[in-house]
């Protein structure tokens, strides 16, 4: 429901508006162009499984654990990272997880054997960690609860816009530089989808601000309005303090529960996506990388939808619940449609929508109550405990279709798990939560 606005703040809420609107182009369309670099380095292993694992003969079991021990990596660092981001700066901490993620992700071209793609999974994360929570608790120096779903949301669109652009482009380089200089596909994609990350690492450091105070894109009297704002907005959490209060804290765990099971249907679909598509019988990499883009376009939609009206509404719960449930559905129909590629392709654009929907607007739960040092250490711990669901959700499809022949049993799992995530997102406070 919304808040009841008076006569007399309506100027003062005009002169706001307009301020964000110029926070908002400034920061979140470069925000987004990091996060999509993020994602494609992060995820481009599934299209990679297309050509490698025949050439260096890994199982699906083996693929899966690989995929999934980037995310140990990533539980380890997480932590760490948010607190040095909150210590040196994002400016100067986002731009070395970038350059660092960067050169990892360029090394994979020398992947042989199994040993050294688990190891070189497990480095990706270490490097990446602290890269989204850091994003997350930088959104909360600039924007208020009310205003942040939307943004989150906008920043999260690169994840579809990952997928939209980055599998065709995957696929794409894969066909093409086949056999170039002795090398594979897949190693010419692992190399040359490395290299943005390095390139806007270093631009990082000339474009963000690490504070409102410290913006000189914006006047005296913008950087009051924004202060101002966030400042209200905080007066109203409940949890602050030293880096153990967080741990201390049971809301913080029924988060890294909630976020774990809807972890568990993204990584599903970002690292299982190109194999899914060629089960239907697509063939070549550019078909299956067009084919997969096409559930991002859904979940690009609906997740923009869903934020705004989350921010409008001043609702989180069911904002969380309804896509959680359509997320469940698609799973299950899919599981069920794996023989046609149209009806395949309309389930997990369901699961899609759905599933990518509820990280963004998952982010405005914590950041209702957690504040301070304990907003840096609960965000990291929240990601790194609920994205161990990637590392449990691929090696859990590799295995079950290593044992079963079929992705059908491991959709339903993951269809449960939604729902399972759903209903812990009804047991949490309305009144703390929506706002």
């Amino acid at each position: 429901m919304s808040i009841p606005v008076s006569a007399s703040d309506v100027p003062a809420l005009d002169r706001e508006n307009a301020v964000y609107r110029k926070v908002v182009r400034r920061i979140v369309p470069f925000l987004i162009l990091c996060y999509v670099v993020s994602y494609l380095d992060r995820v481009n292993v599934g299209f990679a499984k297309l050509q490698m694992s025949d050439d260096l003969g890994f199982s699906e079991a083996a693929y899966g654990l690989g995929a999934g021990l980037f995310f140990i990596g990533y539980f380890f660092f997480e932590v760490p990272s948010n607190l040095m981001l909150q210590r040196v700066g994002a400016r100067r901490w986002i731009a070395r997880i970038m350059i660092t993620w960067g050169l990892v992700s360029a090394s994979f071209v020398f992947v042989t054997n199994e040993a050294t793609f688990y190891a070189l999974r497990f480095l990706l994360g270490a490097a990446e960690a602290g890269f989204y929570p850091g994003v997350i608790l930088y959104c909360t120096y600039w924007f208020p609860s009310h205003r942040r779903a939307r943004v989150i949301a906008m920043f999260m669109s690169a994840i579809p816009v990952a997928g939209i652009f980055g599998n065709p482009l995957s696929g794409w380089i894969m066909d093409r530089f086949q056999g170039v200089s002795g090398w594979q596909g897949w190693q010419w994609m692992f190399l040359l989808e490395a290299i943005p990350a390095v390139v806007i690492g270093v631009a990082t450091l000339f474009y963000l601000d690490d504070s409102v105070r410290g913006a000189k894109w914006l006047t005296d009297e913008e950087k009051a309005v924004v202060e101002r704002a966030v400042a209200e907005d905080n007066a109203h959490q409940t949890v602050h303090g030293r880096v153990w209060d967080a741990f201390r804290e049971p809301k913080v765990w029924l988060m890294c529960l909630i976020y774990f099971c809807f972890v568990m249907g993204q990584y599903a679909l970002t690292f299982w996506m190109p194999t899914f598509v060629e089960s239907t019988g697509i063939e070549g990499g550019l078909a299956i990388g067009v084919l997969s883009a096409v559930p991002y376009l859904a979940a690009l939609v609906a997740m923009n939808l869903f934020g705004r009206s989350a921010d409008k509404r001043r609702e989180r719960r069911w904002h969380l619940v309804v896509p959680s449930l359509m997320g469940a559905v698609g799973f299950s129909l899919a599981a069920g449609w794996t023989g046609s590629t149209a009806l395949s392709l309309t389930a997990l654009s369901f699961a899609a929508a759905g599933v990518l929907t509820c990280a963004p607007l998952f982010w405005s739960l914590p950041t209702a109550f957690l504040g301070g040092t304990a907003a840096a250490v609960g965000l990291a711990a929240i990601n790194s405990v609920g994205n161990l669901a990637g590392f449990v959700s691929p090696y859990m499809i590799g295995a079950l279709k290593d044992a079963t022949g079929s992705t059908s049993l491991p959709m339903y799992v993951l269809a449960l798990t939604l729902v399972a995530g759903a209903a812990a997102v009804l047991t949490t406070n309305k009144q703390v939560v929506n706002r």
